[in-house]
């Protein structure tokens, strides 16, 4: 996923505003944070066919790599989990590895059965997998990493590659044998036909994910659509929907024709198990919290109005610059990332 979806960068408006101008998280003005509604809980969603549950709101692993410390990184992981988040991303690459590092140090304080801790690994091989995996489980200080899923499948060649003879899915398959991952899922976000590749590759090699990891946001369904293409085939089959990039990385609200509560509360009216945010300070945190806390599934009638509103702005992929570009491609800037467990 490069660079993971960014957390809320403006302060929540009413249903039909623009967001207000802001910066990245951290870099803008204060947020207005708005209260948390008295009693509230999280919400939570089944794992597709895993038996687990997972919260609505899942927090992205790259912006934890933002603040200037651990300590901040920290808060940021126990607050959100002392308000029902559970689900945790993270990735082998981000940030040279400080990402898992930190949220390694975020749960060694008896945090860890709390969650529910997925990270990705780039590496195509089998030895390169259970190389970056190692590292993985080291960083995070964890025998066992509920999810580990083959990160950025951006390319015609990538599901070949994984499920050939030696690839990356040997390595993931042995490992959930040995106990060291418990279900095993994909990620990509260039277009919905390489995650179809990925789908029909994997059944015919007699194998079914578990979980898949896609951008499923306000401007998708007009331009190259996940929503439309492939979000139907893994409800089928029931395989757990990661939702990402709600809000693009902040490009998004960019447009001017969307708030960030309509990109997360649009998000999670679809079908998704989770919905994945970074959020790098605490008031975006508390935002993004404010977003799972108030959601109610969106009517067709708002849909209809909310899709009307960006369709002008988004048939041409523009505010989408991860299908568009090669922006957010991780593994397209470092391709020693596919063979080597170095960074």
């Amino acid at each position: 996923m490069g660079v993971a979806g960014a957390g809320l960068v403006a302060a929540c408006s009413r249903a039909g505003e623009p967001p207000k101008a802001g910066g990245s998280p951290g870099d803008g003005p204060k947020i207005d944070v708005p209260p948390l509604p008295a009693g509230a809980t999280m919400p939570t969603r089944a794992l597709g066919r895993t038996g687990a549950t997972v919260s609505l709101l899942g927090i992205g692993g790259f912006h934890l790599g933002k603040p200037k410390s651990d300590a901040e990184a920290i808060a940021i992981v126990h607050e959100a989990i002392d308000h029902g988040v559970t689900f945790l991303d993270n990735c082998w690459d981000y940030n040279g590895g400080l990402s898992e590092e930190r949220m390694g140090k975020s749960l060694a304080s008896g945090k860890r059965k709390q969650v529910f801790l997925m990270t990705k690994l780039d590496g195509r091989t089998a030895e390169s997998a259970t190389e970056q995996l190692e590292q993985s489980l080291k960083r995070l200080g964890t025998d066992v990493i509920d999810l580990v899923q083959v990160h950025e499948v951006i390319r015609r060649t990538d599901p070949v590659r994984v499920f050939g003879k030696g690839g990356a899915i040997e390595a993931l398959v042995r490992a959930k044998e040995q106990g060291k991952i418990r279900f095993i899922g994909f990620t990509g976000h260039k277009s919905p036909s390489i995650h179809k590749e990925m789908l029909e590759t994997a059944a015919s090699h007699g194998f079914r994910f578990d979980t898949v990891q896609m951008p499923l946001n306000v401007m998708d369904p007009h331009y190259d659509s996940f929503e439309k293409n492939v979000l139907p085939l893994l409800t089928e089959q029931s395989i757990g929907v990661l939702g990402m990039k709600s809000m693009g990385d902040g490009i998004i609200l960019k447009s001017g024709v969307v708030s960030p509560l309509e990109c997360l509360h649009y998000s999670m009216s679809l079908p998704t198990s989770v919905v994945i945010t970074g959020c790098d300070s605490q008031a975006v945190l508390r935002q993004a919290l404010y977003a799972a806390y108030t959601h109610k599934p969106m009517e067709p009638a708002q849909v209809e109005a909310l899709l009307a509103r960006t369709r002008p702005v988004a048939e041409k992929g523009e505010f989408e610059k991860f299908k568009t570009s090669t922006q957010f491609d991780g593994t397209a800037a470092n391709p020693r990332w596919l063979e080597s467990a170095k960074i």
